[in-house]
């Protein structure tokens, strides 16, 4: 799940929520593979928020940078 501090309902309690999904989806081993867009836009600086080259504006949704360094992310090897 990418990154949406800033947008209207932004909490921190959905931030927690948002962090445990990621974690859970990226370390479970229950998938045969993860491509992690939240890696591929959040800025490390402040990890709850997109890099401010992939924010639309609205702070919840990537703008084509964003979407360009997801499709990126994808590992084609995946799909073989």
């Amino acid at each position: 799940m990418t990154p949406f501090e800033g947008a209207a309902y932004w909490t921190e309690v959905g931030e927690a929520k948002r962090e445990a999904v990621n974690a859970w989806i990226r370390t479970s081993k229950e998938y045969d593979g993860v491509i992690d867009f939240d890696a591929a836009v959040h800025d490390p600086q402040h990890p709850t928020k997109f890099l401010p080259q992939f924010d639309s504006g609205d702070h919840l949704h990537p703008n084509d940078a964003g979407y360009d360094a997801m499709g990126n992310a994808i590992n084609l090897g995946l799909f073989k």
